[in-house]
């Protein structure tokens, strides 16, 4: 079955090579470039044939949540595809064209993403995952003047799931331990290719014409078609311009503006109602009318128009001593971040600090972590607690020593203990996906989950509370 996928996937790709080449012979427009340009689509044609190819085979031997990720893996590579091709055979648009270009990649993207939140109790979990964190790598086509570095960014973001794969499947199935293999090696390859054929960026054709919205054919969307975007908003209304003959419209402003201008004395045309004319005290004109709703009005269904959301703003990074505490707040992307100068009475609170690292030198009193996603942090000796709060996706190494380390409403947090502090105490809370890793010979670390279900039962005089291990 795996070796007849495997064909399949093959085949598809050679209709493909066959379909661009009686394209070109009918009249491409890529002039002289043509061979230069369809060099590079042939080569992205051994990437789905090769690496892609054997990841299906793997993903439908697995099967279940794996193979459904995978079926929308293989949709997302083939779109990317057909914009290849049109890139090969049209100049850059501009930047809004180039946008609705790349829209169905990017619509497919966020379906991959999705199938992973919508999943989170899957054992295949990992492998979904995995997926989930580099699937934006098949955004390089929007990258310059580094795609290839942005590629492997992606992947080395899948590698912490990969490597639970592997850790959980070496001894039990080398399918998932090949699978991971194979999956790497698409992003390994998909690095080598843009080296060779898009090392600043995507290469557009030189001479052909510039490339429309069309240009890129329907691609099959993983979870159905998005809706068609809404029509064009309509003209603005032209103050100006009279709504009747003459200058009708300039009269109408100015006899608005003197009806305004008279305040009080506005309401003295208004013409009396008498008893007999009001529906409430005459009920024959309700007959006549109608029905007549009487009293407040009822409560509409529709939601009311809630004002729109305010942008959040972008605040500065900040890293300075500020009293006894060292602030690390709203820091992106950063990378190698170290705070040495410490002394014992100070305190490091790190806040809103994303896919950055932090290193801590010396022996403080505490660390906090508060409402941070993928930080990586390294300290020496903290002689109080070290807190996490509010986050996801952390990972704490200690090198020296610590005597608490607190983990609350945290989602992924991943604690690696130096030989010296074993004895640390771990408190967790509402938290799930904690792992603590502990050293062994050689360097090697075991990791050990730490409990997320309990069992209490009551023995006659107390509530007796023990972990118990999640079934399946």
């Amino acid at each position: 079955m795996a070796e007849l996928a495997s064909l399949v996937q093959r085949l598809e790709v050679a209709v493909g090579r066959l379909e661009a080449v009686s394209g070109g012979a009918g009249g491409s427009p890529m002039g002289g470039s043509s061979g230069a340009v369809s060099v590079y689509v042939e080569a992205y044609d051994d990437l789905l044939s090769g690496p892609v190819a054997q990841y299906m085979s793997l993903s439908q031997q697995i099967g279940g949540d794996v193979q459904k990720h995978a079926e929308m893996m293989k949709k997302a590579f083939d779109c990317q595809r057909q914009f290849l091709v049109a890139a090969s055979s049209c100049q850059k648009p501009s930047d809004a064209v180039l946008s609705s270009l790349l829209a169905p990649v990017s619509t497919i993207i966020g379906q991959v993403q999705s199938f992973r939140e919508q999943n989170r109790s899957s054992p295949l979990f990992n492998h979904l995952s995995a997926i989930s964190e580099s699937v934006p790598a098949l955004g390089w086509v929007a990258m310059a003047p580094k795609p290839g570095p942005y590629v492997k960014d992606m992947q080395d973001a899948a590698m912490f799931y990969t490597n639970r794969v592997l850790k959980d499947y070496k001894e039990k199935d080398k399918k998932h331990v090949d699978w991971v293999k194979a999956y790497l090696s698409i992003w390994t390859d998909l690095q080598a290719y843009i080296k060779q054929h898009h090392t600043t960026g995507l290469s557009w054709s030189k001479t052909g014409p510039v490339a429309s919205a069309s240009a890129v054919g329907a691609c099959p969307a993983a979870g159905g078609a998005p809706p068609p975007p809404p029509g064009p908003p309509p003209p603005p209304m032209d103050l100006n311009q009279s709504t009747g003959g003459g200058d009708s419209g300039a009269t109408s402003r100015n006899l608005l503006f003197a009806s305004i201008n008279k305040g009080s004395d506005i309401t003295k045309g208004l013409k009396h109602v008498s008893d007999d004319q009001k529906t409430h005290k005459n009920p024959a004109l309700k007959a006549q009318g109608g029905v007549v709703r009487t009293g407040p009005k009822p409560f509409s269904s529709s939601p009311r128009p809630t004002a729109a959301a305010t942008p959040a703003r972008s605040l500065p990074p900040v890293l300075e001593l500020e009293g006894k505490k060292w602030k690390v707040e709203n820091q992106e992307g950063a990378q190698g971040l170290v705070i040495s100068d410490t002394e014992l009475k100070q305190v490091v609170y790190a806040y809103k600090c994303n896919n950055s690292t932090l290193q801590v030198k010396g022996k403080i009193n505490s660390i906090t972590i508060d409402n941070c996603k993928k930080l990586g942090l390294v300290f020496d000796d903290v002689v109080g607690i070290v807190e996490v709060i509010n986050s996801r996706d952390i990972k704490v190494q200690v090198m020296g020593k610590v005597p608490t380390i607190s983990i609350n409403k945290t989602d992924g947090c991943h604690v690696y203990l130096s030989a010296d502090s074993l004895q640390c105490e771990i408190i967790s809370a509402k938290s799930s996906e904690m792992n603590v890793l502990v050293p062994g010979e050689g360097g090697e670390y075991t990791e050990i989950p730490v409990p997320e279900q309990f069992k209490t039962v009551w023995d006659g005089k107390k509530l007796v509370t023990t972990a118990t291990e999640i079934a399946g």
